[in-house]
């Protein structure tokens, strides 16, 4: 197992030497272990704090100090920023209220935002009106909002700033993601990959708004921003121009989707962004073969390495190429340095959708580990590591089984073995921390028309428990993982009823947080899983656990809100088991534990 020297050292070495590529601001914000300023904590992803004073010896004394209703029902992901000036500030599902909260005085309202947004955007939106949250730098709030509206807001007084149009909604184009700051540029993707849309990630300048640049995720090589003689793909030149449109049957990368939609992570040292691009166009992939054969369909379901100066493409690698299982590729890619068969790597972990932990090396996009951790995962065996290719079970190849065809018992599900809910990383023990969902399905592909603005999914869908490993079913749908990255296995599991679809958190104080869809936010012991705490928040846990300290307090805060892919029945009132592309039937019993409302809850120790 990996152990580092100490993330306060690593953390002002990077500042030191790395401050002038990133935001000032938001880099010395993220020194500071006091504060929550990034919706992933830092620019890494890790989502770990230096923050001890609640620690494993005292846990067990955790309690609410206050909670603050949002007013809004449907899903609440994301979590709260704290940036040091005594405030929260959070965001809601559509219609993407912002509030700034008073630490000192139970979350009085200080001031609020509620853009006026056309209700006709919440129909294309694909699996619950979901928002990731806000970004800050320099006093500024931005916020995506569902209409694909970007904004920023003065943190100050909550003025609106400026806005600006990233899609249209009118053909499926809408916005879930949280920004990310770098430089002077907030970048952020789009989604609406179920609506034949054509992904793209785009950055705009900080003060004015204005149109920095856009990468397309399909598309001829100036439109995606590659350059086939310089970027590489697992450390080579990718030598061929134009792959993002001759991988696709004619005209079809134009609605190929790979809305980028997940999370951004950013290397200050190599001066790199990095983010994943969801699932290709229709779910039906005899709609995306060429010439009668499978065809990659570059670049869904990619890695992507991007400048974020001019959003020129360093390196790519496609996880899923030619997908058939809507394995979306969006998980948030860790950022962590790693002792690598003997040598020190600059690394980028996954726990990705498809069930397989991946470790790549960020600096050149080479391939280092690609194993289970889920174990019931069966689309693939393994991955090939000289061409970095997944071994497909032809048992399980929604394409070979054919059109009109109910392949049954694919491991995991379209949902993945691992949603976009994120990992939390530990430098103290060198463990990824995640949220695992146990869920397999039945995949039946049928052809689908593209008509702008409409649905382009292509496929029916049920899904059930996994089995256990023994084939018997358990009753489990979820658990909660330590994931060792370089040695490729799992370190240890907690099972859960419901898949487990929070963001986890990893502290200094031993420990590891994380919420559940019943409701639950639990505390474990970060080196063997047992649990040490738990909380009943008033609605189903689809929000990420953030930590901060004020005034010498530490306090920890969470937003439930039982909604997104998971919690789709309850939230749109949805009933036939394949209605929500298959969740409303594997999650009905969810309503047994759990309602409807967006609340976000303090904890802190008694003084």
């Amino acid at each position: 197992m990996l152990r580092e020297t100490g993330y306060a050292v690593m953390a002002i070495g990077l500042m030191a030497t790395t401050a002038a590529h990133a935001n000032q601001n938001q880099l010395e914000l993220q020194q500071n272990p006091e504060y929550w300023p990034t919706q992933l904590g830092n620019y890494q992803g890790n989502r770990f704090s230096e923050l001890d004073q609640i620690n494993r010896d005292n846990v067990g004394e955790l309690r609410s100090v206050w909670q603050f209703s949002t007013g809004v029902l449907r899903g609440h992901e994301g979590g709260p920023l704290y940036v040091g000036d005594g405030r929260l500030y959070i965001h809601t599902p559509f219609p993407n209220k912002v509030f700034a909260l008073d630490l000192e005085d139970e979350g009085r309202v200080v001031w609020s935002y509620e853009p006026d947004q056309d209700s006709r955007v919440i129909p294309v939106m694909c699996c619950d009106t979901v928002n990731r949250g806000l970004a800050y730098a320099d006093g500024r709030l931005f916020l995506g909002q569902a209409d694909n509206t970007l904004i920023a807001l003065d943190a100050e007084t909550g003025e609106l700033l400026w806005d600006v149009s990233n899609g249209d909604h009118t053909v499926g184009e809408t916005n879930t993601m949280s920004p990310l700051v770098v430089h002077d540029k907030v970048i952020v993707g789009i989604s609406g990959g179920e609506y034949g849309i054509r992904g793209h990630l785009t950055a705009y300048d900080v003060e004015t708004g204005e149109q920095v640049w856009r990468g397309y995720s399909t598309g001829p090589d100036d439109e995606v921003l590659i350059d086939p003689e310089t970027t590489t793909m697992l450390g080579e030149p990718i030598g061929e121009a134009d792959l993002g449109v001759s991988t696709w049957p004619e005209g079809e990368w134009e609605r190929g989707g790979g809305a980028p939609w997940g999370w951004i992570t950013y290397d200050p040292d190599l001066d790199l962004i990095y983010y994943g691009t969801g699932n290709p166009g229709t779910w039906n992939p005899d709609q995306r073969t060429k010439d009668g054969e499978p065809a990659d369909n570059k670049w869904a379901i990619t890695v992507f390495a991007r400048d974020p100066n001019d959003g020129s493409v360093k390196w790519v690698y496609q996880k899923v190429p030619f997908d058939e299982w809507d394995y979306d590729g969006v998980n948030e890619n860790q950022l962590i340095d790693v002792e690598y068969e003997g040598e020190q790597r600059k690394g980028l972990a996954i726990i990705d959708r498809t069930g397989f932990g991946f470790l790549l090396d960020r600096e050149t996009g080479e391939l280092l580990v690609a194993e289970k951790f889920a174990p019931e995962t069966n689309w693939a065996d393994s991955y090939d590591m000289e061409t970095g290719r997944p071994n497909v079970s032809e048992q399980y190849s929604t394409y070979r089984q054919g059109v009109n065809v109910n392949t049954t018992d694919i491991c995991p599900t379209a949902m993945g073995a691992k949603n976009m809910q994120p990992s939390a990383y530990s430098p103290r023990t060198g463990l990824i921390y995640a949220g695992i969902n146990r869920i397999c399905m039945n995949y039946e592909p049928y052809e689908t028309e593209y008509v702008a603005g409409q649905p382009y999914v292509g496929a029916t869908l049920t899904m059930m428990a996994a089995p256990t490993q023994n084939g018997e079913m358990e009753g489990r749908m979820g658990s909660f993982i330590a994931w060792d990255p370089v040695a490729g296995e799992t370190v240890w599991e907690v099972d859960e009823r419901f898949a487990v679809w929070s963001g986890a958190l990893a502290t200094a104080g031993d420990l590891a947080f994380y919420g559940t869809l019943e409701g639950h936010v639990k505390a474990v012991d970060i080196e063997s899983g047992e649990e040490l705490w738990r909380f009943k928040t008033p609605s189903g846990i689809i929000g990420n656990v953030n930590t901060f300290m004020h005034e010498g307090k530490q306090y920890v805060a969470v937003l439930s809100g039982v909604g997104g892919w998971a919690g789709i029945g309850l939230a749109a009132g949805l009933e036939e088991p394949e209605e929500g592309l298959g969740a409303v039937g594997v999650f009905s019993a969810l309503g047994d534990y759990t309602k409807l409302g967006g609340v976000l809850t303090v904890f802190a120790l008694p003084d």
